[in-house]
């Protein structure tokens, strides 16, 4: 049987006497969408951050390919192959596309250029950043060293993506990636989503958006009281059922329960 990108086991957070995640599991196979979905207040948030080393859990464990790991920082999921795409973007207006993509990344000259007086390798990042920006058909974007603020709102997440998916990302968690943008620009940002998906990475997704949910995601995570309630397939349940099982109007039969 094919071992979990990222299996998440008996997870656990208190924030005083409220308990956001209890013993919660997730789990998230090579190559697939699993989206995360769950009402107001269940916890979806608190299993992203356990998750991308935002928060500490109190208890449980989280193996990324098989080993377990435990960060103290997004800085530190990063590095281990976990990108977060945020629903702010986390992208610097005033800065060029490029050194967004780069920031933090950035390449520095070869010689004393580079390592005495720390000079960046502009040239070789522009190189990069329009070849990343060509494989996930973003090419729309011609100067690629225009503020990210000229950008639209489709473009911005394409660039927040880009960036994410190309520095040997294992795993990707887009939060909210079509809210606030029209039907043309969310269109869009779904066919990124696939095309991701399509070079091998696999995608958490965090929306609130039933249809952009049941059209992308391979099994729908849906979450509620802090935990796991079920697994569902999309093809097999009805956006209706989803909400029924998100809210506690309906309990899920054939799904795959939670231990």
């Amino acid at each position: 049987m094919t071992q979990p990108v990222i299996k998440a086991r008996g997870l656990v957070k208190r924030y005083g006497k409220v308990t956001a995640l209890d013993h919660c599991d997730f789990d998230l196979m090579p190559g697939e969408i699993v989206a995360v979905i769950g009402d107001n207040g269940a916890g979806k948030s608190s299993l992203i951050k356990a998750i991308s080393g935002a928060v500490s859990i109190d208890a449980g464990t989280i193996e990324l390919e098989g080993k377990p790991i435990s960060f103290s920082s997004p800085l530190e999921a990063q590095d281990a192959g976990i990108a977060t795409v945020y629903q702010t973007l986390a992208l610097s207006p005033a800065l060029s596309i490029v050194d967004n993509m780069f920031m933090g990344r950035e390449i520095r000259k070869e010689g004393i250029a580079g390592s005495v007086f720390r000079a960046l390798d502009h040239a070789k990042m522009r190189e990069i950043a329009r070849e990343k920006l060509s494989e996930l058909g973003l090419m729309t974007i011609q100067n690629i060293d225009q503020p990210v603020e000229t950008l639209s709102g489709g473009q911005r997440q394409g660039v927040a993506v880009a960036r994410a998916a190309a520095f040997g990302s294992k795993v990707i968690i887009l939060d909210e990636p079509t809210a606030a943008l029209g039907v043309k620009e969310s269109r869009r940002v779904l066919e990124l989503i696939l095309d991701v998906r399509s070079r091998g990475i696999p995608i958490i997704l965090i929306s609130h958006n039933m249809p952009h949910v049941f059209e992308v995601a391979d099994k729908i995570h849906i979450h509620r009281l802090g935990k796991r309630l079920c697994v569902i397939d999309p093809k097999e349940y009805s956006m209706s059922d989803a909400v029924a099982f998100m809210t506690g109007a309906k309990l899920p039969e054939g799904a795959v329960e939670a231990a």
